[in-house]
């Protein structure tokens, strides 16, 4: 009697299915592991989920749009998702993952036990709500990207939570105790302006708020900026355990805001907008913090974190959410500038003491100060993939995660920056066979041409601040031609997919993110950058003298391509850029390497 159980045996098991684990689980998927994803709710995307929707926030500097996995779901949602909808949203998340080869998603799994052998986790089980079975992950690795940290009390493994003393480890912070008050979490809403003017009846039970309440929080419903984060609660509490007593607070509080926008007279156009959504899942910013080798500090993030082991950036301010949150007295976060972008260190991603754990998003190896900064999406979504690729490394040579810094962290940055990572200080290496090569292009420059093979994938100061782009007359092959033939991999493309979004619709805020907060009738329809290279073809010239395409695409959505080319000696490899999505005779180049 009792519940069925599922064995499943992966080399690498997920845990959490926010913007962090989906690109930890596509990173290990597409390396060749087999991976299993549990998510304990019915969609993916955490705090980016229709559940919750937060927008994705990332570092803000020029030209420091994160790119990876993350550029490949946005720039589909920018062509999929014209009018930021979120069903659509979810179906592009759901997709990546559920048909990603080697991914076993388990939806609607919550994880709540942890096997341990010699101090390894041997399996996680989950209960699924929806099959009332339970499911047993055995793998070798895992990954806690939860972030609550659901296997910090499961496994043993260190954790802190709450507020270090300033003194200990010497942070600019007003804090002089430790405690175990952190930020709050937030129940959003979605309002929408009408063309006719609407009735909003509030429940009973909605807080009747007070233009002396909204004092420092006052909504400014024509800002595209809205988006309510001030509605928060729950620092001062027990971050998790707390959650569903808060939840009710948070609700509470969210209708009653609805209400003040509808009938306390003191909003412009009240009669026109109406609350389209008001979450009941409450979006958390900081719970249980995994420790690792290292502690990244408020120190590190301020220094430009100059790490050895960079494997991620951040560059979010210092954005510390007060924990009494919506009842402070004062406003609601202090931000602290940050050197965006600032490195991230590989050895704050898997655990001090269970040597088979990693961990990513929110409950990384860093001071409350410190996460006030890394936290955000972007920046979790780049750690996720960071991780899911040294689990690859990690499977391959038959090292622990630990093992991949002493002997493979090197390998892991030419990986990710390999597939489309940004990692600041860092170059790709490009092979003595590419080097060598002639490169050429009817009508452009040699020198002009070199830039493609430079190992450097964006404009960016800290490569000197010029143009890198090259840009080539559409229907003009570029050309590497190798004496003697020689036998490559694949090849490598970036085209230039407008990192900083000017060429997209609407404001600063419609432009740089990918999903909207409120809803007017004139908010714009978006789409892919125009900048972006729509067709193209990959041609490759063998020993023998045969032609091939390897490539060819009228409708390409990447801004990162690696393409494998045939398993011969080759005489040659071109690219013939066709178009761009915007139309134009001519289209910019990064990068078109071969190795």
């Amino acid at each position: 009697m009792g519940f069925q159980t599922i064995e499943h045996n992966v080399d690498f098991c997920v845990v959490g299915g926010g913007m962090a684990g989906i690109c930890a689980a596509v990173a290990a998927a597409r390396g060749g592991s087999k991976v299993a994803l549990v998510q304990e709710r019915p969609v993916l995307g955490g705090n980016a989920s229709s559940e919750i929707r937060m927008w994705i926030c990332g570092a803000q500097g020029d030209n420091d749009r994160e790119t990876g996995i993350l550029e490949e779901i946005e720039l589909a949602s920018l062509h999929r998702n014209p009018d930021k909808l979120y069903p659509v949203w979810d179906a592009i998340l759901y997709e990546t993952v559920r048909f990603e080869p080697n991914i076993t998603l388990l939806l609607n799994c919550s994880v709540f036990d942890a096997e341990m052998r010699e101090g390894r986790i041997a399996s996680v089980t989950g209960w699924q709500s929806t099959t009332q079975r339970m499911h047993r992950i055995r793998a070798s690795l895992f990954a806690d990207c939860s972030g609550d940290s659901v296997l910090a009390p499961l496994t043993g493994a260190k954790y802190r939570v709450g507020r270090e003393a300033s003194s200990e480890f010497g942070e600019k912070t007003s804090q002089e105790t430790a405690d175990r008050q952190t930020m709050g979490m937030s129940c959003l809403i979605q309002m929408r302006k009408t063309d006719r003017p609407t009735r909003f009846v509030p429940p009973a039970w909605a807080k009747k708020l007070t233009a002396e309440e909204l004092r420092l929080r006052m909504p400014h419903m024509e800002n595209s900026g809205e988006n309510f984060w001030y509605l928060e609660l729950g620092g001062n509490r027990d971050s998790i355990h707390d959650t569903e007593e808060t939840r009710d607070e948070l609700l509470a509080l969210a209708y009653g805001m609805a209400d003040y926008i509808k009938n306390s007279g003191e909003v412009p156009d009240a009669d026109c907008w109406e609350p389209e959504w008001i979450g009941f899942l409450p979006g958390k910013r900081e719970s249980r913090r995994m420790m690792g080798p290292v502690i990244m500090t408020q120190g590190d993030v301020l220094s430009g974190g100059r790490f050895p082991d960079v494997v991620a950036y951040g560059g979010w301010p210092l954005d510390d959410h007060h924990p009494d949150g919506f009842y402070h007295a004062s406003n609601p976060n202090t931000c602290g500038a940050t050197p965006s972008p600032y490195g991230i260190p590989y050895r704050a991603l898997y655990s001090v003491n269970v040597p088979n754990l990693f961990f990513a998003g929110r409950n990384v190896s860093v001071t409350h100060a410190a996460l006030s900064s890394t936290r955000v999406m972007a920046t979790c979504a780049l750690l996720g993939q960071a991780v899911g690729t040294a689990a690859n490394i990690a499977r391959e040579y038959g090292l622990s995660p630990h093992g991949v810094y002493e002997e493979k962290i090197d390998l892991l940055q030419q990986r990710l920056m390999e597939d489309g990572c940004f990692l600041p200080y860092h170059t790709r290496r490009i092979p003595a066979v590419c080097r060598s090569a002639a490169l050429t292009c009817e009508g452009t420059a040699p020198e002009h041409l070199e830039n493609l093979r430079g190992g450097i994938d964006r404009n960016h100061r800290l490569y000197g601040g010029e143009d890198r782009r090259v840009t080539l007359a559409l229907g003009r092959a570029v050309t590497y031609t190798f004496d003697p033939p020689a036998a490559l991999r694949f090849a490598r493309l970036r085209f230039d997919a407008d990192l900083n979004r000017e060429t997209l619709p609407g404001d600063d805020v419609e432009r740089k993110h990918v999903m909207r907060a409120n809803r007017t009738p004139e908010s714009p329809s978006t789409h892919l950058p125009t900048t972006l290279v729509k067709s193209y073809a990959l041609t490759a010239v063998t020993a023998a003298g045969e032609r091939i395409i390897v490539a060819e695409t009228e409708e390409n959505l990447l801004g990162c391509v690696n393409i494998a080319l045939p398993d011969a000696p080759l005489q040659s490899v071109s690219l013939t850029l066709r178009a761009t999505w915007g139309g134009d005779a001519s289209a910019a180049l990064f990068a078109f390497d071969v190795r």
